[in-house]
């Protein structure tokens, strides 16, 4: 777990499970591939497991770590929580009886919100109703390009207290976006070498249809080849909207 997170928009890092492969264009520059390979080459012990090379792109080692689940019961502060940093929760070798593991540490740690991301929302769709959703549970999706926006619907089905979008790393415009059962959306710029260019009009469009939807908008970062050299400013204003929706809807 990671205190003082750097991630704008929350504020603590708990990694119960670790690894991840690629599913989509928005994963071509990730930075947990790159702190993993770091990590690892330090003898870090989650990250020993290798990438599996069957899959459809580079990747490091999926893997559950049981002993992780006690951290949240040790922090004495209330915090907003992301959920598996370097992971993703609903990747199919995450069994689903570790994610029920996952979300009864949640419901028994009402003090704290955790915030779940996950690319895979086909599978977050097929096991919702498998799960208990604590009310201190906001659970989101990725959505980097239109070709995306299917993990919308499937989002929507969920009966999460907070369900979000993180258009992040934002590759391009989303005019078919529909809001509909949304609580939040965050967008934000690729970082790293490489890095894919976030177009403002893209964004500003995005704001506006938040706006007019009653949904929260948080601008993250423009991005660039380090993160935070272009700031956040949109038009002059930093957009740090956060969820109102407290309770089931």
């Amino acid at each position: 777990m990671a205190d003082n997170s750097a991630i704008e928009w929350t504020e603590a890092t708990w990694n119960p499970s670790t690894g991840c492969d690629q599913v989509s264009s928005g994963c071509d520059n990730c930075y947990a591939l790159v702190l993993a390979k770091r990590l690892k080459a330090m003898g870090a012990a989650k990250y020993q497991v290798d990438g599996d090379p069957r899959t459809s792109g580079p990747g490091f080692g999926v893997a559950v770590h049981p002993s992780a689940l006690e951290l949240p019961y040790q922090w004495r502060r209330p915090r907003l929580v992301f959920v598996n940093s370097m992971s993703d929760l609903f990747h199919a070798k995450v069994p689903i009886s570790f994610v029920r593991q996952v979300f009864e540490v949640i419901a028994a740690t009402p003090q704290h919100t955790y915030q779940v991301l996950t690319k895979r929302a086909t599978r977050l769709r097929r096991f919702a109703e498998r799960l208990d959703w604590p009310p201190n549970l906001w659970m989101g999706v990725s959505v980097e390009t239109e070709r995306e926006l299917g993990r919308v619907d499937d989002l929507r089905a969920v009966g999460a207290a907070v369900r979000f979008i993180s258009a992040e790393p934002l590759l391009g415009p989303l005019p078919r976006l529909d809001l509909t059962g949304i609580h939040w959306l965050i967008t934000g710029g690729e970082s790293g070498p490489g890095a894919r260019p976030c177009d403002p009009d893209w964004v500003r469009d995005i704001r506006d249809t938040c706006l007019s939807a009653g949904v929260p908008f948080f601008h993250k970062q423009w991005g660039g080849r380090h993160a935070k050299a272009r700031g956040r400013e949109l038009d002059g204003v930093i957009h740090g909207g956060m969820p109102l929706v407290t309770q089931p809807a």
